[in-house]
């Protein structure tokens, strides 16, 4: 299909918590929210592209992770280990990093367009993408997991980018 525009910031699609897949092996239209979810995240830089961020509100999710490029429907999140400072940014909060606590082992489990289990599991990026995107799905953004003193500073830089909207 095509590389779909990140939604940003600001856009109410982002802070929805997203719908459940009803999974029909030959859907069409799931089959192009697919195609247009894996050819968004492969563009340079990019890690993971969920729904919301195209602007769709259904639990899906693509990733790029070292190579390694896919999918998952109805993502399930599991972490452990003890959270670690790592930082992030965020497709849909363009230009920034910031440091914030994530787990350092995550598997998340699903299923394909065919309806088949699929897991995914990692350390380092992949598992900081796996949390980051499945937070996405639950209308949550990355920002919202910073510690109040760097929220603050994130908050205000948002606020004076030049592609926040009030």
């Amino acid at each position: 299909m095509t590389e779909r525009q990140i939604r940003l910031f600001g856009d109410p699609v982002l802070r929805s918590k997203t719908d459940p897949i009803t999974v029909v092996p030959g859907d069409a239209r799931l089959a192009a929210l697919i195609e247009d979810l894996v050819d968004t995240v492969t563009e340079p830089g990019r890690a993971g592209v969920a729904a919301p961020q195209i602007g769709v509100g259904l639990r899906a999710f693509s990733y790029n992770v070292d190579g390694e490029i896919g999918y998952v429907l109805n993502p399930v999140l599991e972490v452990s280990g003890e959270p670690e400072l790592v930082d992030e940014g965020c497709l849909s909060v363009p230009g920034f990093y910031f440091p914030r606590l994530r787990y350092p082992f995550a598997r998340v489990t699903g299923v394909d367009a065919a309806g088949e289990p699929v897991e995914l599991k990692g350390e380092g990026l992949m598992a900081q993408a796996l949390q980051h995107e499945t937070d996405h799905l639950e209308g949550k953004l990355y920002i919202e997991g910073l510690d109040l003193e760097t929220k603050r500073e994130a908050m205000r830089a948002i606020r004076q980018a030049g592609w926040f909207r009030q």
